[in-house]
């Protein structure tokens, strides 16, 4: 079973130097049947004009994950980190029992665009924790790279929660498949292009809902599509 979630139905909002798409109700934006799926929580889509960014402000018993599309994101916490994050590059801050951070647009000229996404831990009260790995554009390549997992793997994050997410970025004409557990569900999103998701379309910004599903196939048309899923409990 497939329940589609087209871009042009998130929420949005335009701050002038913010431009924020909302997978789910965040901030203004509240609609009680988009509260999340699963312990997916957020998918916001942002784009920050050069030099502006969000000041100090805190976080708790959440994980966070970065993943900039275009652009370099300068990064600062409360437990000492101070990092600049570009493409294929993942970052996870477990915010646990509590954590201050700044995200500002690293460039004074380019804008940054990049996502950043909630999970739901299944413990609250952590020490706090970040991690950043890196990986080249190949590791994605008509295949999926793992970015995210409850399950110790050398260069992904390891989240609190039973979750993996993965990316994959299919050429035209070329398909994949993902193959999914039995009681497992699937929420997948579009970064780009356009792709056929078990037979149905979908474009930049949509995303699907999957339940009941053994696989999920993955055909690109019309250029490089780029594609998150988001493997849950």
């Amino acid at each position: 079973m497939m329940k589609l979630r087209r871009s042009g139905e998130r929420g949005h909002a335009d701050h002038g130097w913010l431009n924020s798409h909302h997978t789910f109700s965040f901030a203004n934006y509240y609609d009680p049947e988009r509260m999340g799926y699963r312990s997916l929580r957020v998918i916001n889509d942002d784009r920050v004009a050069p030099g502006r960014g969000f000041g100090a402000h805190a976080h708790r018993d959440m994980e966070i994950l970065t993943y900039v599309l275009d652009g370099h994101l300068a990064h600062k916490d409360s437990m000492g980190h101070t990092e600049v994050l570009g493409a294929n590059e993942i970052q996870k801050m477990s915010a646990g029992s509590g954590v201050v951070h700044s995200e500002f647009n690293a460039s004074a000229t380019e804008p940054v665009h990049f996502l950043q996404i909630w999970i739901e831990p299944a413990v609250t009260g952590t020490a706090p924790s970040y991690e950043q790995y890196a990986f080249l554009p190949e590791e994605k390549r008509n295949r999926f790279r793992l970015l995210a997992s409850d399950a110790p793997t050398a260069g992904a994050a390891r989240l609190q929660q039973d979750a993996r997410v993965s990316v994959a970025a299919v050429a035209e004409g070329e398909s994949l498949s993902y193959p999914m557990e039995a009681g497992r569900h699937a929420w997948v999103h579009v970064v780009s292009g356009d792709i056929l998701l078990n037979g149905e379309r979908l474009m930049g910004g949509d995303a699907a809902a999957l339940e009941g599903e053994t696989e999920l196939r993955f055909a690109a048309e019309g250029g490089e599509s780029e594609v998150l899923v988001f493997d849950l409990a």
